[in-house]
């Protein structure tokens, strides 16, 4: 399938981002040049999605051991090792940020042997990996998920699941984009996604830019559409599964899951299998990231609340897996109990 966006591409030892921070009025791209660089582009939400902070973290790692121009191994492995655990602070919950930083120290240690510029391009050559990887990933997601949904179907989504998100199709709009393809009859409706707004400003962005049929709601608004019999399934992302099938996901996704289990309607969470951290047996042992207060006090700098306020910023909540319909994954859709086999034998 065609990508739809560029969300982020490694060029001449740069890696180059689409700065989402700056969606949707406008479309600008910058080039990160560093370590620092990358880290700081993942704090901020110019690069986000787990999938493309994951993509994102390796070339991070790839561009500290690029930059450091050392030819000691000892003094290379340390600089490996000092960056990994600068970039493994940067997000706490999105587990493909640290999936990928782990697969980048394994290639380096197997190929320990080899001169430092070897090695170095070992882990080139593994950040390209990644990154197709990732495209396939994708592919296969939105070809399993096309199989849910029918023509005249209308769904739900949470924050931002699309090409943005990876560097692909997207995980959550992938099947989306896949059905609009094959012309089927379908309208999203896209939860604002409070208090960073990623459904309002980017996934609307993305859906308009496909001209597919879509319809902003403020996040309060679902349980009401469900009541009116308006939604026919809920596909969101996920930034860390555990094994047991609780899913981390941007604040908010708890709640629709609640409510689409009242009304009946089938919640699916749509994630490569980089996105499940089988070392966590339950969601209560996720961390859950909290972020700056200024980010529910105001919008585009302008303050919304009263001054010297309490405020409660958890950027993600956790839904158990017990109110999750399905996982459609690259290897196929899952129900909760095969997940937690997946997790006891580690075939996937």
């Amino acid at each position: 399938m065609k990508q739809i966006i560029r969300t982020l591409s490694w060029e001449k030892d740069k890696l180059e981002i689409i700065d989402q921070t700056r969606l949707p009025e406008n479309e600008e791209y910058i080039k990160l040049c560093t370590v620092e660089d990358v880290f700081e582009a993942i704090r901020t939400l110019k690069i986000r999605g787990a999938p493309a902070i994951g993509i994102a973290a390796a070339y991070g790692i790839l561009l500290a051991a690029k930059k450091a121009k050392i030819k000691d191994k000892k003094n290379f492995f340390e600089i490996l090792e000092k960056s990994s655990q600068y970039m493994n602070s940067c997000r706490p919950t999105a587990y493909n940020l640290f999936y990928a930083v782990k697969r980048l120290n394994d290639i380096a240690l197997k190929n320990s042997h080899l001169l430092v510029k070897e090695i170095i391009r070992r882990m080139e050559l593994e950040c390209q990996k990644i990154f197709n990887e990732d495209i396939q990933s994708s592919i296969s997601i939105a070809r399993y998920g096309n199989t849910l949904i029918k023509s005249g179907m209308r769904i739900l989504t949470h924050c931002n699941a699309g090409a943005l998100a990876t560097s692909g199709i997207g995980t959550a709009l992938a099947p989306v984009y896949l059905a609009a393809r094959k012309h089927k009859r379908i309208e999203v409706f896209v939860d604002e996604t409070r208090p960073v707004l990623q459904g309002a400003r980017l996934t609307m962005w993305e859906l308009k830019k496909a001209n597919i049929k879509c319809t902003l709601i403020c996040d309060n608004m679902a349980g009401f559409l469900m009541q009116q019999k308006r939604i026919d399934m809920v596909i969101t992302g996920a930034d860390r599964i555990a094994s047991n099938g609780d899913t981390a996901n941007k604040i908010g996704t708890y709640s629709i899951a609640v409510l689409a289990k009242f009304h009946r309607i089938p919640f699916y969470i749509a994630a490569p299998l980089s996105s499940f951290d089988f070392s966590k047996p339950s969601g209560d042992r996720i961390p859950v990231e909290q972020r700056d207060r200024k980010e529910i006090t105001c919008i585009k700098g302008v303050s919304i609340a009263p001054e010297n306020i309490n405020v409660y910023n958890p950027s993600f909540d956790i839904t158990p897996g017990r109110l999750i319909t399905g996982f459609i994954t690259e290897k196929g859709i899952f129900a909760c109990e095969e997940i937690h086999m997946l997790a006891k034998t580690e075939q996937y």
